[in-house]
């Protein structure tokens, strides 16, 4: 009796697939409709705000049982597919294949984008100055570790936007081709990922030999063709190059996170859930960082973040980076932004774009 009703159960399922796909090929027909319009007016065939409007109405609209994280998670594919319609991002990260920034990429434009390695962060920047790919993706600061200071300085160097964040879960494993941890006399990985699993290693390895690497993937990829020597790095990376998982969730610090940047030459529109970025410099006076900030007080803005790194070749002079809720085209965000420049001696905001949740 309940194979029969499996069965039928799973006639009604082939249905709705069926359902499924036929209004997935209408999607995509309006999607393709939408392309020409935009080829015609010249406008943005990619805009982060639709996208961020889109996930907050299905979390919203969610009816279950699927979790929202589902749910955005296979919306995302359908609209990177969409996307590779009219025409596919491309999308540079910096490399190689496998790193944790690559899945954050993968995360924030799904699989169907074309995804473009880059040996620095440096080469990200230049690579979406150069309109040699759309967009760029690179982290900006890990919840253990703090910023990424070669990050913020070149946004000194380059006139580029911030649109878009990703905050993705570090989950570091040990990767070998061996399968006894007693066999392991070398490990690689990249500074942070080394230490962000410092104790772990003490604690396991305490006489191994620590090589540090340009990246996780490097590690990985170094791992697969040697003997002995083990690889801090992710379960993709291990996929990728064919090892074998010795220990997971070896950091030392489950909440560790890594929040990465969007960066491309134009701004987005208000999604109503962002985050605007700004960097400020001005002179060193007593009291003028307060100054600078109270006009945010007083409009009841919340800032995120505020740092400080050194302005090249001016001694003991320094520039601000600070991150506060809401959109610069916000009515109090922008009075308070206005109020702001008065003062500085120099002020640009590196963009107003989506919020990101872990």
């Amino acid at each position: 009796m309940s194979s029969e009703k499996i069965k039928h159960l799973r006639e009604e399922i082939d249905q709705l697939d069926q359902s499924f796909l036929k209004l997935l090929s209408q999607r995509g027909e309006k999607v393709m409709q939408i392309g020409q319009l935009k080829k015609a007016a010249q406008s943005r065939f990619h805009v982060p705000e639709r996208e961020a409007k889109i996930f907050q109405k299905l979390k919203k609209n969610n009816p279950g049982p699927y979790k929202d994280e589902a749910i955005l998670s296979i919306f995302r594919e359908i609209l990177s597919a969409s996307l590779a319609l009219e025409s596919p991002l491309q999308v540079a990260f910096l490399g190689p294949e496998a790193t944790f920034t690559h899945l954050a990429a993968i995360q924030r434009f799904g699989l169907s984008a074309q995804f473009v390695p880059q040996e620095t962060i440096a080469q990200v920047f230049q690579a979406v100055q150069q309109k040699k790919v759309n967009y760029g993706i690179v982290p900006i600061e890990n919840s253990t570790e703090g910023v990424v200071n070669h990050t913020l300085d070149l946004f000194v160097d380059f006139p580029l936007k911030i649109c878009g964040e990703i905050k993705i879960a570090i989950v570091h494993n040990l990767l070998s081709q061996e399968s006894d941890l007693r066999k392991i006399k070398k490990v690689y990985s990249h500074p942070h990922a080394l230490a962000q699993c410092r104790q772990w290693l003490t604690k396991h390895l305490p006489q191994v030999k620590i090589v540090d690497v340009a990246s996780t993937a490097k590690a990985a990829e170094i791992v697969s063709g040697e003997k002995q020597v083990a690889a801090i790095a992710s379960e993709y990376a291990a996929s990728k190059y064919k090892l074998k998982v010795l220990c997971k969730n070896i950091e030392d610090h489950p909440n560790n996170f890594t929040r990465f940047v969007v960066i491309g030459e134009e701004g987005c529109g208000p999604s109503g859930h962002d985050k605007t970025s700004l960097m400020f410099s001005t002179k060193d006076e007593v009291g003028v960082l307060f100054k600078l900030l109270a006009p945010f007080a007083k409009e009841k803005i919340n800032l995120t973040k505020i740092e400080s790194r050194p302005l090249k070749g001016r001694a003991w002079e320094y520039i601000f980076f600070v991150d506060l809720d809401g959109h610069q085209e916000d009515p109090k965000v922008r009075r308070a932004i206005e109020t702001m420049a008065q003062s500085c001696s120099f002020l640009r905001v590196l963009g107003s774009y989506p919020k990101s949740e872990v």
